[in-house]
């Protein structure tokens, strides 16, 4: 199992003929970032390209966010002493916000000694500082996400059919377009949701018998986003109807989705929205390097208000925001929209050398 591998991968591309010093490594806690879009891009613009994969690469379902931390340590330790850059640049791209902050923070004045749902005490880890941060097409953090995600209709985690009308985003009495009122009884029922299964998860671990150290349970529903069918609310570029995993009604219920498996460990440590540590907006007003936030209009999983709420969140003299216009999460066919990313990426680090 990938996850209890002792051994963390990464790829490393550099321009032919190319001796550059600074690594920009893009992070994530689950995705395999070994062939990330923006790879090749930055080492064409003088610049090494660096995608880490962690021991939880394509499988969330036990990640604990303080081990992809010692993950993420390895490879700055790697890069600086073994491979000779005298920079790393980390990008934490759409999940990564939720540990790349939280990293820098922790490398900078360790402090966390007991993680939710059990981890490591990373004051005692050696976690070595990166130069500056990148928040690319990121959200603020995965217990956010997947409680702006949730479906508060249902009624019974065991039965995902069993449904309150009254807050059920996909009946269509209730719109779209949604009235104000819906959206704050729904979003209310959202954390409330979270907080349930927040609490049936402490009683698992409270309750198992000697021996049993964990619990696993799947999630349903968790892609009952309301923006994803009304344009009002939050307006952008994004496309109205679509999710990153076809249309919105059947990626709320698809075997493989955000959360959709987990364990009672698992779940504290990063979904539930009380506990979980991995938050950008906690770790940003801890920082002290430059941090660039790019964002795209016509995201349809890293809204502009993600981006917003970390350039707020970040101190004023660190912060930069770049917009690009019309850019979709993966930049899916379009090329120069990811040029134009990868090209201020480069220009801010390069400004910063």
């Amino acid at each position: 199992m990938a996850r209890l591998a002792a051994t963390v991968w990464a790829s490393e591309v550099t321009a032919e003929g190319q001796d550059p010093d600074t690594a920009v490594m893009v992070v994530h806690p689950t995705s395999n970032m070994l062939g990330h879009y923006a790879l090749g891009p930055l080492a064409e613009r003088g610049l090494a390209g660096v995608g880490l994969t962690t021991r939880y690469v394509g499988n969330d379902s036990s990640l604990i966010t303080e081990n992809v931390l010692l993950d993420i340590a390895s490879m700055v330790r790697h890069l600086r002493e073994d491979r000779g850059y005298r920079r790393v640049v980390l990008v934490g791209n759409s999940g990564g916000a939720s540990v790349v902050p939280y990293y820098q923070a922790q490398a900078t004045n360790a402090t966390v000694t007991d993680p939710p749902g059990g981890g490591p005490n990373l004051t005692e880890h050696d976690l070595p500082p990166a130069d500056a941060v990148v928040m690319l097409m990121a959200h603020s953090g995965r217990a956010r996400l997947v409680t702006e995600w949730l479906d508060p209709a249902i009624i019974d985690e065991t039965t995902p059919f069993l449904r309150d009308p009254a807050i059920d985003m996909y009946d269509e009495r209730n719109g779209p377009p949604y009235s104000a009122d819906f959206i704050e009884r729904y979003r209310a029922a959202q954390v409330a949701r979270n907080r349930r299964i927040t609490a049936w998860a402490e009683q698992l671990l409270r309750a198992a018998p000697q021996g049993v150290d964990d619990y696993p349970f799947v999630v349903h529903g968790t892609y009952a986003d309301p923006r994803s069918l009304d344009a009002a609310l939050e307006p952008s570029d994004r496309e109205i109807g679509v999710s990153l995993w076809g249309p919105p009604r059947a990626a709320n219920l698809l075997p493989a989705a955000i959360a959709r498996y987990t364990t009672a460990r698992s779940w504290l440590n990063q979904w539930s929205i009380d506990h979980a540590q991995g938050d950008s907006l906690r770790w940003l007003p801890h920082l002290e390097v430059p941090v660039l936030i790019v964002y795209g209009t016509g995201d349809t999983a890293a809204h502009p208000q993600h981006a917003l709420d970390m350039y707020e969140a970040t101190p004023d003299e660190l912060a930069t925001l770049v917009t690009i216009k019309g850019a979709g999460h993966y930049f899916q066919g379009q090329p120069e929209l990811r040029d134009e990313a990868c090209d201020r990426i480069a220009e801010w680090i390069n400004a910063r050398s």
